[in-house]
């Protein structure tokens, strides 16, 4: 079950990455585009991108345990 919820904060984590470089890049933010200005699922959107990298901060300690 941990690795499955790996790889899905690792996804989330990639399409939050992903939306920060289009911002940086062209001034696009997808999230704002696909959902509205501050929506409540754009809202939704930064909370999980959040969460997940939070929780990919474990991550880092449970590769350094399986050395």
């Amino acid at each position: 079950m941990s690795k499955t919820l790996d790889y899905i904060a690792l996804i989330i984590v990639f399409i939050g990455a992903l939306n920060w470089g289009l911002i940086g890049l062209f001034r696009l933010d997808l999230v704002r585009m696909l959902f509205g200005d501050m929506s409540w699922i754009s809202r939704l959107v930064y909370v999980l991108v959040g969460i997940c990298g939070i929780y990919l901060l474990t991550f880092f300690g449970r590769l350094s345990r399986e050395d």
